[in-house]
């Protein structure tokens, strides 16, 4: 796909988030637990949703797509920069950075879509619960996780192939931990307005519309609520939506402040930390998030280690 232009399929050079100091080995080492608890919960998570006969509703459906995503964002990220720390080598082949690019991306996109259309499914649980199970069916919730991923990864193979067919120019030298585009778009040398249009494109279809999705559907949420006469069902209302609500608070937050601020504000370590906030910190929040504030969920993780405490 790129053999037309050699000079660009030479390594990159991935700067990392850690030296060689003691304080930076510390936060290597609470980088790979906070990894393995992100693997360990996202993991579980799939395990009792397809396990529990319970939790074989739409919801927890998407909330398994949800953890899958989760799970490869995870590991397109992490093992990479791990090898590269523990080798002292901090080279990326062009390939791997352009596959490592594609991948981050489809799955980024792809969760901003599904929790927008989680946000649909919470509408529908609250503001039409009687019809609810004839609304959301098995197949529709299929086909949301096919819309997801193949929108999703139609829009990362589109900005991966423009992005790797431009010049890149200088020390190939990306200041982050991955290939992550703004970091990557900065060793361009040529004219990248093609790009930063896909970009803005993108914004739109895959970060601002989820938003008003998203907005749109609390909207009604709120507007039920404000009608029903029980505080009881009013608690429930607000206790069905929670875990979603701050899910949603903790990615769209983190995009919002690593694509949405103008170039200019841009620093490498304000890039560095708010990908690690949506890249190893809310995939690792978001399980523990639904876990413990589900009531299904944690019946069915209870269920589950009786059975192991039972057996031993």
């Amino acid at each position: 796909m790129w053999q037309g232009n050699h000079t660009s399929m030479e390594d990159f050079i991935l700067e990392g988030l850690f030296d060689d100091s003691l304080t930076h080995l510390f936060l290597f080492s609470l980088t790979l637990v906070v990894f393995l608890i992100a693997v360990s919960a996202n993991t579980l998570t799939i395990f009792l949703i397809c396990a529990d006969p319970r939790l074989h509703m739409l919801m927890y459906f998407l909330l398994s797509q949800l953890s899958l995503m989760d799970l490869m964002y995870v590991f397109t990220t992490i093992p990479k920069m791990a090898t590269n720390y523990l080798s002292g080598k901090k080279s990326i082949s062009f390939m791997g950075c352009a596959t490592q690019h594609f991948l981050y991306l489809s799955v980024g996109s792809a969760e901003c879509l599904l929790l927008a259309l989680m946000s649909y499914d919470r509408y529908v649980a609250i503001c039409h619960p009687l019809r609810y199970t004839v609304l959301m069916n098995r197949k529709l919730g299929v086909m949301m996780a096919v819309i997801s991923w193949l929108e999703a990864s139609m829009n990362s193979l589109i900005h991966t192939v423009i992005l790797m067919h431009l010049p890149f120019c200088g020390p190939r030298k990306i200041h982050h931990f991955y290939c992550e585009f703004p970091a990557v778009v900065k060793l361009v040398c040529g004219d990248i307005t093609v790009y930063e249009t896909t970009v803005y494109i993108s914004t739109i279809l895959l970060l601002l519309f989820p938003i008003f999705l998203i907005s749109t559907s609390y909207a009604f949420i709120l507007h039920s609520v404000t009608q029903m006469h029980s505080a009881g069902s009013k608690r429930n209302a607000f206790a069905t939506c929670s875990s979603h609500l701050t899910v949603v608070s903790l990615w769209f937050g983190a995009c919002i402040f690593s694509y949405m601020r103008p170039r200019a504000r841009h620093t490498p370590l304000q890039d560095k930390v708010g990908s690690v906030f949506y890249s190893i910190i809310t995939p690792t929040l978001n399980p523990l998030i639904y876990t413990l504030r589900n009531k299904d969920v944690a019946k069915a993780l209870r269920k589950v280690l009786g059975r192991g405490i039972v057996t031993q």
